[in-house]
């Protein structure tokens, strides 16, 4: 606030000086004598009335009020006026006292003032809107309504700016803008004033009758995003996001961004995104042979995307699913066109064509993301859930072994951790096979856990919107259950930094912050979408599902942490496990998974000892059965 008033005092400072020098001047320009002609009483008053007009008439036409660098015409025209409105006054002055100036010089005096006092506010909204003129993308062209700007910078101004100068939107109106700073507050931005910081969101949208927010400030944390994002949920208007308008300005690049778009359930996570050192990255994966298994998934597709902007000598993507690796083929070969990609179709379950992918194209780096997660549907698959996620892995690393891939990197999950159903189980058998082969292998084996991505194929995200664009309801299966997130991206970044700093063996953990519930997610989609919880849709719960959480873990007790650079990467100490044991019960695994009468659920138990399974009169394999068969170990190849 201290600012404001001294930014303040030194324009008015700055205004009254020149108003004494430009009346010096103009006598000058007209060769009329400013001191000897009058007596000292007539000095004073000619010296004190038009700078005391100045200031008088600026505050009345609030001149002083604008934000200068985000100024419309309107504002000069505002300026000028009360020039001029001053001069008059001097003028009239003047004529009481009968020691009036000629003509020509009142004049040349507002002219002079106009120049000396309109010209560094012209160079100061040249200064900071030249590059805002060149980008022009017209971010309003679609909004209406009573609008609300959340920020008073450039990309705020932008969108002002836009409003105010369609004249096709005439229904579209920004009645206010809210900026956390103080220096801003009570100023007028092209025509609309800063009425406060973000505790005064509600009270100007009952105010203004605001029905439509703009959120305004590119350059703020996720956080501090998320602080704005969640009052204005409370108003139920509808809300929506400038793209990072400032960012380009100082990249000074020629990018091609979409307009306002709406507020996306990760805006209010209130947790930055992970950042990873692509100078690193870059070195590791540049003029590489890359290969990323199920590429065509919301991981894979991601992966293939980064890796193919860094670089690589080549870039396989392999994966069962031809539609999805058909459509990201199509993606990079369009954004990159000088990219060597191969996209094979293949399952990570058949050997004989994994050792000739491998033999033909002998990839360097190997992403592994090819694997079932749905956990109500490998509950009810547990055999298929074996074969795919354990043994897709178990031979996939294998044949990296083989031809001397350098490294390879596991996605796993935090379902992993304790696992209560048959999907977590099985990831946790995966890292202990990285494990295995890391001991014995030259390639470096890693592994790489998270948790719950956000608009990932299947995740609750996308459910909810297809349920909320139905009508409702949207189902939550337990008010209490809560889940970490993340975004793909910053998924894909926490692969490429283990795929770059990995050394073999570990286990890398993203420090996801705090998790989320369920519930809230559900109700502020909804409140995001334009409607009220519960009022417009309802929320119903289904309970738990088989083999389901009300909470999931990122790290088991018996596993530390290490640091690292990056300071939300964390390395989780590999469990101690007997390697006899692993390879036993993966051969009688492959005897029995291909039977769909058994139950490979009790070996899994038996493999995985905090997952816990109660076997049914159904289940054709028994506990006493193991107990029989693990009196013999067997350590033949898989």
């Amino acid at each position: 606030m201290r600012n404001r008033y001294f930014r303040l005092v030194f324009t008015i400072l700055y205004d009254l000086v020149v108003t004494v020098f430009a009346q010096f001047l103009s006598c000058l320009i007209c060769k009329t004598s400013f001191i000897s002609r009058v007596q000292v009483t007539h000095l004073l008053i000619d010296v004190a009335v038009l700078p005391a007009a100045i200031v008088m008439f600026g505050y009345l036409f609030q001149c002083y009020q604008v934000m200068w660098p985000y100024a419309r015409m309107n504002d000069y025209l505002k300026l000028i006026c009360s020039i001029f409105v001053s001069v008059f006054c001097l003028a009239l002055s003047q004529q009481v006292l009968t020691t009036h100036y000629s003509a020509p010089v009142y004049m040349i005096l507002a002219a002079v003032l106009s120049v000396l006092i309109g010209l560094p506010r012209v160079l100061m909204h040249r200064t900071f809107t030249s590059d805002l003129n060149k980008k022009d993308d017209h971010f309003a062209s679609h909004l209406s309504g009573n609008v609300m700007v959340i920020g008073g910078g450039a990309a705020g101004c932008a969108i002002i700016k836009d409003i105010n100068s369609n004249n096709t939107k005439k229904d579209c109106r920004v009645k206010c803008v809210i900026d956390d700073d103080e220096l801003k507050h009570g100023t007028m931005i092209s025509g609309a004033k800063v009425v406060g910081g973000k505790n005064e969101i509600i009270n100007a949208v009952k105010k203004y009758d605001i029905n439509l927010i703009v959120f305004a400030i590119p350059t703020c944390t996720n956080e501090q995003k998320s602080a704005f994002l969640r009052i204005c949920q409370e108003t139920n208007c509808k809300v929506q996001i400038v793209p990072s308008l400032y960012q380009f300005l100082l990249e000074d690049e020629e990018i091609d961004y979409s307009v306002v778009r709406d507020v996306e359930i990760e805006d209010l996570l209130g947790r930055d995104p992970i950042k990873i050192n692509l100078e690193i990255v870059m070195n590791y994966v540049e003029g590489k042979v890359i290969m990323v298994t199920g590429g065509g998934g919301s991981i894979g597709s991601e992966l293939c995307r980064q890796i193919a902007a860094h670089s690589p000598k080549q870039l396989i993507i392999f994966d069962v699913y031809e539609n999805n690796a058909y459509d990201i083929q199509n993606e990079l070969l369009r954004n990159y066109p000088d990219l060597n990609l191969v996209t094979l179709i293949g399952s990570v379950r058949d050997s004989n064509r994994l050792n000739c992918v491998f033999k033909k194209y002998r990839p360097q780096i190997v992403y592994h993301a090819a694997a079932h997660k749905h956990v109500p549907l490998m509950e009810i698959s547990p055999n298929e859930t074996i074969k795919n996620n354990v043994f897709g892995t178990y031979k996939t690393a294998q044949c990296a072994d083989r031809y001397g891939v350098e490294r390879f990197v596991l996605i796993s999950t935090d379902k992993a951790v304790n696992p209560t159903n048959i999907m977590g189980a099985s990831k946790r058998i995966c890292e202990m096979i990285i494990q295995y082969w890391n001991a014995r292998s030259d390639t470096d084996f890693v592994a790489v856990r998270f948790g719950n991505v956000l608009g990932s194929n299947g995740s609750v995200i996308p459910l909810f919107k297809k349920q909320i664009q139905e009508g409702g309801p949207v189902t939550v299966t337990d008010p209490r259950i809560i889940r970490y997130f993340m975004t793909i991206p910053e998924a894909v970044s926490l692969v490429l930094q283990a795929g770059a700093s990995a050394k073999g063996g570990e286990i890398f953990v993203l420090d996801m912050g705090e998790p989320v519930k369920i519930l809230d997610l559900a109700e502020n989609l909804i409140r995001l979408s334009g409607f009220v919880p519960y009022k417009d849709i309802q929320i119903e719960f289904t309970g738990l599902r088989p083999g389901e959480k009300l909470y999931e873990e990122l790290l088991m007790s018996e596993e530390g942490l290490q640091k690292t650079d990056n300071k939300l990467i964390f390395i989780g100490r590999p469990i101690e496990m007997d390697e006899q044991v692993l390879e036993w019960t993966l051969e009688e695994m492959k005897k029995i998974m291909y039977d769909d009468s058994a139950d490979v659920r009790s070996l899994v138990s038996r493999l995985v000892p905090t997952y816990r399974y109660t076997p049914n009169s159904s289940d054709k394999t028994t506990t006493a059965d193991m107990t029989d068969r693990q009196s013999v170990v067997h350590t033949g190849a898989i």
